[in-house]
């Protein structure tokens, strides 16, 4: 049974909270500590997961690019404003906003500094974002929508 978004979007936080502690030695050390938080989690779901955060493998361990806090306030004060995201190909995503909100979300976008963004074009309601491609695009998604939960 395919696992819903609600529940990745979830593990894939907690994962973040545990890599920002500090580097994960293996995959296996972030099953077994979401696991221990009550998580649902397997090697091959946090294999996923870890790629989708943009994690990389150091000497030291598993740990979150260093841009990866980067943005948040940006982001985080128009997080309201943003209604939808949806891929439009491989380097296109689609941001619907708020009437009148578009161009503000674009400059957040902007400002953010994410290497995955190309450029944004913000009109009245929509904004395009192009990205670098389609793992690029996936990791941008994701942490709007994780930056957006947090409320």
């Amino acid at each position: 049974m395919p696992e819903t978004s609600k529940h990745q979007l979830e593990r894939r936080n907690a994962i973040v909270s545990l890599l920002s502690a500090g580097p994960a030695s293996t995959q296996q050390s972030v099953v077994t500590a979401l696991n221990a938080q009550g998580y649902e989690a397997t090697q091959s779901s946090v294999s996923r997961d870890l790629r989708e955060l943009g994690a990389l493998k150091t000497p030291a361990g598993y740990v979150l690019p260093k841009n990866a806090d980067d943005g948040i306030d940006e982001i985080a004060a128009v997080a309201d404003l943003i209604r939808e995201l949806k891929p439009a190909g491989p380097n296109l995503l689609v941001i619907r906003t708020g009437i009148g909100a578009a161009q503000r979300v674009a400059l957040a976008l902007d400002r953010c500094g994410w290497p995955e963004i190309v450029g944004n074009v913000g009109g009245d309601d929509t904004v395009f974002t192009a990205t670098s491609g389609a793992a690029a695009q996936r990791n941008i998604v994701a942490r709007v929508k994780q930056i957006a939960s947090r409320g």
